[in-house]
């Protein structure tokens, strides 16, 4: 390789880096690019988010409660049942007591 073809070569080589980096640059800037109108829908994005973000707070808080008062009225609905599956069970005893009574009562009769 003479001179020539060597400065003719490394002419080429910094050609393409440098339309290489041009282009990169350009890519960059326009993928980040924030203009005027841009900034006015991102403040709009930015407001919609924090309004869902509020939205979100008040739901949770709600599902809170709601699930306090449901467990409350579970818990109720417990004792509730096993007082009635006791007041049974009392009522079968009795029950049985009366028909061995009965029983007892017609055989000694």
């Amino acid at each position: 390789m003479n001179r020539t073809e060597f400065v003719i070569a490394t002419a080429i080589i910094l050609l393409v880096s440098f339309a290489m980096g041009w282009f990169t640059h350009w890519l960059l800037h326009r993928f980040t690019r924030v203009a005027g109108g841009d900034m006015a829908e991102m403040d709009k994005l930015a407001q919609s988010l924090h309004e869902a973000e509020e939205l979100r707070d008040q739901a949770l808080v709600y599902l809170e409660q709601r699930e306090g008062e449901l467990m409350t009225h579970i818990n109720q609905t417990e004792a509730e049942l096993r007082a009635a599956m006791d007041g049974l069970r009392d009522a079968r005893h009795e029950a049985e007591e009366m028909r061995a009574y009965i029983e007892r009562m017609q055989a000694n009769g």
